[in-house]
């Protein structure tokens, strides 16, 4: 029987090299992409197309009816689909990096460098948010029943960021609307979701892992500086590559990692680790493996308990059922009048989130 292989965003950038190095790893597969616009996949006898905006509630919700209705089960969902909008550098901040020494580590994960002008999307959510996180958390609550299986385990694999950074995020705006790295707050929120999403789905057959590209040329890459300026430090980016190896440039290299979890098992895996795709300075592709801050702040962290009210720290926060990002957001959610059963369904019906 095929493995049915589901991969939203995968309309360019890491996502659309990924299927392709998916179908030349493993010709037998049956690829389900999931982009914004399935016109821009091409569908053939191994290779089909949902459409899907993952910053839309709605749409999240049609794509996975759809998908509940073709496939019986789900093998991998690479949860890869993200944003960046409108972002900005802070060449002062990189002077003073150079000034400091801090500069490799800076431009590694673009900590105090890069910054995000936000917006509200149509659900009344912030739209990084909602399309780098929630969607996708969506997706996967309406899909459990085609993953969750003890005799054949399915997997989750998140793309997740070196930027994903703890200082940028707070519980008490978990959607970042005050700040300005929404980017970094959602993949740290992806990481420890993945970190909850185990400890809750691992004994039903569902592991989750959580992965970053590197830093990749791609659209979103090309939104931070224009195209020709990376194009002048490319020769300087090579260089940087001896000391900092995820400087993998290529969508192709920064898939490596995607690829290398899809030939591992399952079992065998550190959920609290990230897994990074490397490149050499002599260009060698190679998954890395990092637990980072992760391990430390979900020390001790139990499923089951109440979240605080008025605690903010991480370090000491249990997680809830979902996890305590999910649940603190759906607590507060007769705040968003865009998700009241009468304005998405009628009065009396049930609205989205009944559904969820």
């Amino acid at each position: 029987m095929e493995r049915v292989v589901l991969v939203t965003g995968a309309s360019g950038g890491v996502g659309l090299a990924l299927c392709r190095r998916l179908l030349e790893e493993d010709g037998r597969i049956h690829l389900c992409v999931a982009c914004r616009n399935a016109l821009k996949a091409e569908a053939t006898r191994d290779v089909s197309t949902v459409e899907v905006d993952l910053g839309s509630l709605a749409s999240v919700l049609r794509a996975a009816k759809e998908l509940r209705c073709r496939f019986q089960r789900l093998d991998f969902v690479y949860l890869n689909a993200g944003i960046m909008p409108n972002p900005h550098v802070n060449f002062k901040a990189l002077w003073k990096g150079l000034l400091t020494g801090k500069l490799l580590h800076m431009l590694t994960t673009a900590e105090g460098v890069m910054t995000q002008t936000d917006r509200l999307n149509g659900d009344g959510l912030q739209e990084v948010f909602a399309t780098n996180l929630f969607g996708h958390f969506i997706l996967i609550r309406q899909l459990e029943s085609l993953l969750c299986g003890n005799e054949k385990p399915s997997r989750l694999i998140w793309t997740s960021s070196s930027n994903a950074r703890e200082s940028a995020f707070s519980l008490s705006d978990y959607q970042h609307a005050k700040g300005q790295e929404s980017y970094s707050s959602s993949k740290y929120a992806t990481d420890l979701t993945s970190v909850v999403l185990n400890r809750k789905l691992n004994k039903q057959g569902l592991y989750s892992s959580v992965v970053c590209p590197g830093l990749v040329m791609s659209n979103m890459t090309y939104r931070i500086l224009p195209v020709f300026l990376w194009t002048l430090l490319m020769p300087i980016m090579w260089l940087i590559r001896f000391f900092a190896k995820t400087y993998t440039l290529t969508p192709f290299n920064g898939a490596e990692a995607h690829v290398w979890l899809f030939k591992q098992k399952p079992e065998y895996l550190d959920a609290l680790a990230k897994y990074h795709s490397c490149t050499s300075g002599l260009g060698k592709n190679y998954c890395g493996a990092q637990k980072g801050e992760r391990g430390r702040l979900l020390k001790g962290i139990s499923l089951g308990a109440a979240v605080p009210r008025g605690s903010t720290s991480l370090s000491r926060r249990p997680l809830t059922r979902d996890g305590w990002l999910i649940l603190h957001y759906l607590k507060a959610r007769p705040r968003q009048s865009c998700f009241c059963p009468c304005t998405q369904a009628g009065a009396g019906s049930p609205g989205v989130l009944n559904k969820i």
